[in-house]
């Protein structure tokens, strides 16, 4: 079985080893073939980590073109300290659910953005993690794993480092990470279980609404009611794609818009916001290899209909 050694040197983890023996079976012709097949990465990193001079053979600084033979052992060090000057440190109190050397993940309040922008220079989710990061003296990059809208509530996944980041948006491609979403929807649905497939395509004129078009990206979204009121419905959403809009998307388009969703159905007097709420992940852990189940409990102004009674297990 391929050996792998993760070091930390400290609980921030600026210090990261990735290490492989090379097995009398492997058919490994050079560093840069066990660099891509057995630590999966991407060129970019493997790019920055030759100009570094972070990759190793036997210890000892090498190149990628390098040949390996039985008992070799390619090691990768991944302790970058990154410019993140271009995001302005901004002391948002964040509400975090889970965290490690690794990971960072936060459950992000309804009407505030992920990315700064112009609109959203110095008030983003990225500018309270920067200033967060800044405590802990962690100079890296702000990477963000999943994203949400801005008036979507729920969790969001900062990884520590870019290897870390590509595990898991590689991981994301997989049935092992696992999206579940809690939305209010305007009216009663015929089918009480049920999957949404159909395509999504940017809507023509529009650089931020989204639309169901035969010749857009395959989206589907899984479904269960789980509650029904006098006019709208309590729905546990799954994805099984991820595409922009998605959820507000689908359900728009069978009628049933979430509620409160201006862009793709009314305005609502109960809520000012749509009512969407990515309240669980699923995955496994790109180091550990042990499955994370992450809750984030739902946000006070989704709970009119008392949630939050219901999905605190």
């Amino acid at each position: 079985m391929p050996l792998f050694y993760y070091l930390s040197y400290n609980v921030y983890g600026d210090f990261m080893i990735l290490s492989y023996q090379i097995l009398k079976n492997d058919c490994y012709d050079n560093v840069l073939h066990v660099l891509k097949e057995q630590f999966l990465l991407s060129d970019r990193l493997i790019t920055k980590l030759k100009k570094a001079n972070k990759i190793y053979l036997n210890n000892l600084t090498t190149y990628t073109k390098k040949a390996v033979t039985e008992g070799d052992i390619v090691s990768v060090l991944i302790d970058f300290e990154e410019d993140n000057f271009n995001i302005v440190a901004t002391n948002i109190p964040l509400d975090i659910i889970y965290e490690d050397e690794y990971l960072l993940v936060i459950n992000k309040p309804a009407n505030i953005a992920i990315h700064p922008s112009i609109l959203h220079f110095d008030n983003s989710l990225s500018n309270g993690v920067k200033f967060y990061f800044d405590k802990l003296n962690l100079k890296k990059k702000i990477r963000i794993v999943n994203r949400l809208d801005k008036n979507t509530s729920g969790i969001v996944i900062f990884a520590k480092n870019e290897y870390i980041q590509e595990c898991l948006i590689r991981e994301m491609k997989t049935n092992n990470f696992k999206k579940e979403y809690l939305a209010i929807v305007e009216g009663i649905l015929e089918s009480k279980t049920g999957t949404l497939s159909f395509p999504i395509a940017r809507k023509e004129g529009s650089i931020i609404e989204r639309c169901v078009n035969p010749d857009g990206d395959i989206a589907i979204t899984h479904y269960d009611v789980l509650k029904e009121f006098d006019k709208f419905s309590l729905v546990h959403i799954t994805l099984e794609t991820g595409r922009t809009h998605q959820i507000r998307v689908h359900f728009s388009y069978i009628n049933h818009p979430i509620l409160g969703d201006t862009l793709y159905g009314h305005h609502s007097e109960l809520i000012n916001r749509q009512a969407l709420h990515s309240y669980k992940i699923t995955f496994v852990h790109p180091i550990t290899k042990k499955t994370l189940v992450l809750k984030a409990p739902i946000s006070d102004d989704m709970q009119f209909i008392d949630m939050q009674k219901n999905f605190k297990e």
